[in-house]
């Protein structure tokens, strides 16, 4: 998965978007290298249930190291349709792999419009960049 093509949250989060068989727009989510370098030594991850109604902004799951639990936030609205149940017993393959391997869960968007307020790859390099100036 080429990192330029996905959008990204301010939290932290990455999207793949596609389409599913029935046309409805499919949203993979996961969280980024940045998030992952930046939590180290993970050691628990709750996914959402399959079924789940999310809102945009709204916590989707946690992530747990031995610092600190932070909210996985949803990236979009919709209804969670998959999770990476595989994930959270083997959570190196998000260390490892967090744009490939690493997903979390795919998501059925409420409405593809919300999309386009996400971050494209230079716009969330540039606020990972401040943000290290910020904890320096």
């Amino acid at each position: 998965m080429d990192v330029q093509d996905l959008k990204y949250t301010k939290t932290h989060e990455w999207v793949a978007v596609s389409q599913n068989s029935d046309g409805k727009t499919i949203a993979t989510v996961g969280i980024t290298d940045f998030a992952v370098q930046a939590m180290s030594d993970l050691v628990f991850l709750e996914l959402p249930p399959v079924g789940k109604q999310v809102q945009a902004g709204e916590p989707l799951g946690q992530i747990e190291s031995v610092k600190a639990v932070s909210d996985i936030y949803s990236p979009v609205t919709g209804t969670v349709v998959e999770v990476h149940t595989d994930l959270a017993t083997h959570l190196e393959q998000l260390t490892a792999d967090p744009f490939g391997q690493g997903w979390i869960a795919k998501l059925e968007v409420a409405d593809p419009n919300e999309l386009n307020q996400l971050l494209d790859r230079a716009a969330y390099e540039a606020q990972c960049a401040s943000e290290a100036e910020e904890h320096g």
